[in-house]
């Protein structure tokens, strides 16, 4: 049996993929996940919902138009609760998210970032290596690389997200739009040559 990286959960669910989206092969995604239009997942990125909640469900994971997800990262729940990554948003290299969590529209997580059972309003940039747990993050926060939040009183370390990061966050979905292009396009053109290759001659 030819091993499939888009395949069902346990109890049938199976991914809900645009066909404008692009899904590296290496990548995993189980069960109840939504993949809106045009997004990129890279290269051993993990997107598994399959935790059976009480009542013998699974809650989706729904990833909106745009999202940019790099290479690495794991995207998982609890059972009973769903994970929500809003439009245009920027995962980047190795972040871990787990559910229940819910990430605003064009947000931006940094490298190895962990963000656990917490909400992220949009535009919220979280740096390197840091971790929001358990908190609530509003529009526009910055979180500075390595910090750690855990709730209302770690909020201290935070500040807005300045003009320039603002910037940086558009160019890094604008970059990975791109990106999901080419390599659409590069795979259509390797389509249509098998294709050629394939397809009957004509008897002159």
């Amino acid at each position: 049996m030819p091993f499939d990286n888009i395949r069902p959960n346990l109890v049938g669910d199976r991914p809900r993929i645009h066909p404008d989206s692009l899904i590296d092969p290496s990548a995993q995604i189980i069960g109840n996940v939504i993949i809106e239009k045009d997004v990129f997942v890279g290269p051993l990125v993990v997107i598994r919902a399959d935790e059976r909640g009480p009542d013998g469900k699974v809650m989706p994971i729904v990833i909106g138009e745009e999202v940019n997800i790099q290479d690495g990262v794991i995207i998982h729940s609890h059972g009973g609760t769903s994970v929500t990554i809003g439009a245009r948003s920027s995962v980047a290299h190795g972040v871990t998210i787990h559910g229940p969590c819910t990430i605003g529209e064009e947000c931006f997580l940094a490298l190895r970032a962990t963000i656990y059972n917490a909400t992220l309003e949009d535009n919220v940039w979280v740096g390197m290596a840091a971790a929001v747990m358990r908190s609530k993050l509003e529009q526009f926060t910055y979180v500075p690389s390595g910090a750690i939040v855990r709730s209302k009183h770690d909020l201290g370390v935070v500040r807005l997200v300045s003009d320039r990061e603002r910037e940086y966050m558009l160019e890094q979905r604008d970059a990975a739009s791109q990106l999901r292009k080419d390599y659409l396009e590069a795979r259509a053109r390797v389509q249509e040559y098998l294709n050629s290759k394939t397809s009957p001659k004509k008897v002159k």
